[in-house]
């Protein structure tokens, strides 16, 4: 009895370890989005997807954040949320956000907030909100920006988070001109109620691909349909339109990854094979 109730721990333990050890290895995920074989870089629009930081158990210091990415062509960089929990951690955030700035996308930094975002305080949050644009980030709630891309209008359109009620999809698509439209948001689930509001690219995070997925991660059925749909990570088309669930850079609960990793990803998003529509006024 004494060898079973042994080996049980034994067993347990190394499961932790070899679980904590996960949150250390973090994958560099690269997605094409359209033509393959584009025209020249002038027809691709290169984006940084960084999701669901959690600076009180991220998974790689900003200087090794910064090593990984310094070589990759970077357009555009997308933060599409959850950045911590904590009034405390916002000081964490500042290097971070200067190892990105240190990437000079061309086309500067956005972000959305997520549902972890929102237990901050008012004025906590406000604080949140002010670092990021210390940090030259654009911040977007239920609002768009525009960028000229080799001529092509893109819309930035930044859906603030579903998960607590707080996405408003007539006032991100208000006035918004006709181009190609990528969309920013942290909860995925949004898609689901987009058939009316046109997208060509969404990015958002979330799930954290499960975060312990044993067997599988059916702790996120709760978290919306897509979850019960086996969406929680990678690429995925809904009514034809694609879009990204990140698995996230930090960890929330427990600082621990089964079944999972963390993630950044560099998305080639290929302009030249979107076809854009022109969209009702709203």
């Amino acid at each position: 009895m004494k060898f079973i109730f042994f080996g049980i721990v034994f067993f347990l333990y190394w499961l932790i370890q070899r679980a904590y050890k996960n949150t250390k290895d973090v994958v560099l995920n690269k997605i094409v989005i359209g033509e393959k074989h584009d025209y020249g870089d002038s027809q691709v629009l290169n984006i940084l997807q960084l999701s669901d930081l959690h600076l009180e158990n991220i998974s790689i210091p900003p200087d090794e954040l910064y090593e990984t990415l310094k070589d990759e062509k970077i357009d555009l960089i997308a933060l599409t949320g959850d950045f911590l929990d904590r009034k405390r951690t916002i000081p964490k955030l500042g290097p971070y956000l200067e190892s990105l700035r240190q990437l000079k996308a061309k086309y500067g930094m956005y972000a959305v907030l997520g549902n972890h975002d929102y237990i901050l305080k008012e004025n906590d949050l406000q604080q949140l909100v002010h670092t990021l644009e210390q940090y030259d980030v654009i911040v977007l709630q239920n609002d768009h920006k525009q960028i000229i891309v080799n001529g092509k209008t893109v819309n930035i359109i930044g859906i603030d988070d579903f998960c607590t009620g707080r996405s408003n999809l007539v006032s991100s698509y208000t006035n918004l001109p006709d181009g190609i439209n990528l969309v920013l948001t942290h909860d995925p689930n949004i898609v689901l109620h987009m058939k009316k509001f046109h997208f060509d690219y969404l990015l958002a995070g979330h799930f954290h691909g499960g975060q312990i997925c044993y067997p599988k991660a059916y702790h996120l059925l709760k978290m919306g349909k897509l979850a019960r749909m086996n969406m929680i990570k990678g690429l995925h088309l809904y009514e034809g339109k694609p879009f990204y669930i990140n698995e996230g850079l930090g960890q929330t609960g427990v600082n621990l990854r089964i079944g999972s990793r963390p993630e950044i990803t560099l998305h080639r998003f290929s302009l030249s094979s979107v076809k854009t529509e022109t969209l009702p006024a709203i």
